[in-house]
């Protein structure tokens, strides 16, 4: 597992300010800010990197003072410190919010003393990102939870973010990442489809890196994997039910069971015998016959079609 699986970690912020929609809101299409009067000044604000690096490596709290927002989390500053707190280390999470109710949400913390923890320290490039969540949990909390986590094991935890490239889910002091691939063993449109905001989930513990407080989860590996026994519990010709799960340009997917999806190609789209586009006769939650084309269960392809009937070869 390289760096380019864990560079989502902590892009969430930076993609909101570049006017992306990672999270489970709609931000507004500028960054809203907070009146000019509210803004840290990078000129009085001295950062005292030193002792940044201890809050960070004794995992300890830290008293600051709200002076901003933008569309990605609140900005903050004291005892010679400065930084930024994401929107899904907020205790109070986000959730479903209009763009003017957002925006108001973050105003109101202007002027408030947040409780907060450092969870990561960049001086290269002048970063450092807090997390009042975090705080919740006891000083040193988080050195000690990533000692004791081990590959392998399954843990429950909260799910604090839900993104275009995965969830974020909070262990207790630790923030560990399922990557949109270890979702599920089928095909995942969104995560959002998978799991919400705020849910309880247990989790499989892929990977710790203790140096980098980095923690790979899944939930995929909680279960077996269909697709291992694929090949041999459906066959060419074989004629079975199927949830149609989502309509594409090129055909529709279609779930055998959980984890186990197959393509109904364009071409192996039938109304009564005759030729017919996937969205004109099916629909996301349809249950539909399909006959089994192919099953490649190493590759996880699945070939499936509406004709019923194989067509007698000329």
């Amino acid at each position: 597992m390289d760096d380019s699986w864990w560079e989502a970690v902590m892009a969430e912020d930076e993609a909101l300010n570049n006017g992306k929609s990672v999270s489970s809101y709609t931000p507004r299409p500028a960054v809203a800010v907070q009146p000019p009067a509210h803004r840290p000044s990078a000129d009085t604000a001295q950062m005292d990197w030193d002792r940044a690096v201890d809050l960070y490596e004794q995992d300890d709290t830290v008293e600051l003072l709200v002076t901003g927002y933008n569309r990605g989390g609140l900005l903050v500053e004291g005892e010679n410190l400065q930084g930024f707190v994401p929107l899904s280390h907020l205790v109070e999470m986000v959730g479903q919010k209009t763009e003017d109710e957002q925006e108001d949400w973050l105003a109101s913390y202007i002027g408030q003393t947040l409780t907060l923890k450092v969870i990561e320290c960049d001086q290269d490039r002048g970063r450092v990102v807090f997390s009042e969540r975090a705080a919740l949990a006891e000083p040193g909390s988080r050195n000690e939870l990533l000692q004791n986590l081990a590959a392998g094991e399954c843990i429950p935890g909260t799910v604090t973010n839900v993104t275009d490239f995965g969830v974020f889910v909070d262990l207790g002091g630790v923030e560990g990442l399922i990557h949109v691939s270890e979702i599920s063993w089928g095909r995942v449109r969104h995560p959002g489809d998978v799991v919400r905001l705020g849910q309880p989930v247990q989790v499989y513990v892929i990977k710790v890196e203790q140096d980098r407080a980095r923690v790979a989860l899944s939930l995929k590996r909680l279960y077996p994997n269909p697709w291992e026994t694929a090949e041999v519990r459906y066959h060419p010709g074989q004629i079975i039910e199927a949830t149609v799960t989502s309509i594409v340009p090129f055909g529709a997917f279609a779930r055998l069971e959980e984890g186990l999806d197959g393509l109904i190609h364009i071409s192996e789209v039938c109304v009564d015998g005759d030729p017919a586009l996937p969205g004109d006769c099916l629909e996301e939650g349809q249950v539909v016959k399909v006959r089994v084309l192919h099953v490649d269960g190493a590759r996880q392809r699945l070939g499936l079609s509406l004709r019923l009937e194989e067509e007698p070869l000329d």
